[in-house]
């Protein structure tokens, strides 16, 4: 196929050769039939061209307008997909801070149902009935009754032996018929000796020997009754109540320590 610059120089070459025809007189040239035949196929051919060029020109027109319009609707999807991308990041960023935001408010919850379930505990350790073990004994108490012997304890301890006397007293009659009461009257008779009370102790410490013989501490109290007696110069019933001790406890500490206290009183 001739394209449009060939065409042109076709023509240029046959109006050239045309005017050096007619300049030279030569008319018997084209007077030929064949010749004439020839140059009229050659512009049927650049027509022809002409036409054909046209027609691709707009083929190609065509195929440009429709690549312009795949090309805007390219765009414009694509457009679309960064728009739906963005839309799909915004969604994405939410949930994520739904979810810390759940996380959140899951972890507070479990603090307080953690805080709540250790007060009740809190709660039902201090209305609920709590077994003890105290010298060889075990039974239950209520919270109210060990929280108030454990005060009473821990002022006898510290040396306020009046306190701890009208702690022990105040406990008796608080919770009469305790498991700590055979614990409770020694140790007020201790108290009461811890405040040079030694007449009451004499008594204290009589009584609870009197009311538990069998008990661990008994041998301990016998001797701090002698002590108590040996303090009013009760020498006799000091030694006595040691005799009494080597004779129940023999093989006690207290009974001991009583024997190697007889050699002391005269």
């Amino acid at each position: 196929m001739i394209g449009a610059a060939s065409a042109s120089r076709l023509r240029a070459t046959v109006v050239l050769f045309s005017l050096a025809a007619a300049a030279s007189g030569a008319h018997a040239l084209f007077d030929d039939e064949e010749a004439r035949k020839a140059i009229v196929d050659l512009r049927a051919r650049v027509n022809a061209n002409d036409e054909a060029n046209k027609a691709r020109l707009s083929e190609l027109a065509n195929a440009n307008a429709q690549l312009l319009e795949q090309i805007q609707a390219l765009r414009r999807s694509l457009l679309d997909l960064n728009n739906q991308l963005e839309a799909l990041r915004a969604d994405v960023a939410r949930l994520r801070g739904s979810d810390e935001q759940l996380a959140r408010e899951v972890a507070d919850l479990q603090r307080r149902q953690k805080d709540v379930a250790q007060s009740l505990d809190d709660r039902l350790r201090r209305i609920e009935p709590q077994k003890v073990s105290l010298d060889g004994a075990d039974f239950t108490v209520e919270p109210a009754e060990k929280r108030a012997y454990e005060e009473a304890m821990a002022t006898l301890r510290a040396g306020d032996f009046d306190k701890a006397n009208a702690a022990y007293a105040g406990f008796q009659r608080r919770f009469p018929g305790s498991g700590y009461e055979p614990s409770v009257r020694f140790w007020q008779a201790n108290a009461l000796y811890g405040k040079r009370d030694y007449k009451e102790a004499v008594a204290a410490f009589r009584a609870f020997v009197a009311a538990s013989p069998e008990h661990p501490r008994a041998p301990e109290a016998m001797l701090a009754l002698a002590n108590s007696q040996a303090e009013m110069k009760d020498v006799r019933g000091a030694r006595k109540t040691i005799d009494d001790l080597m004779k129940a406890h023999p093989k006690s500490e207290a009974a001991q320590a009583g024997k190697d206290r007889l050699a002391t009183l005269r």
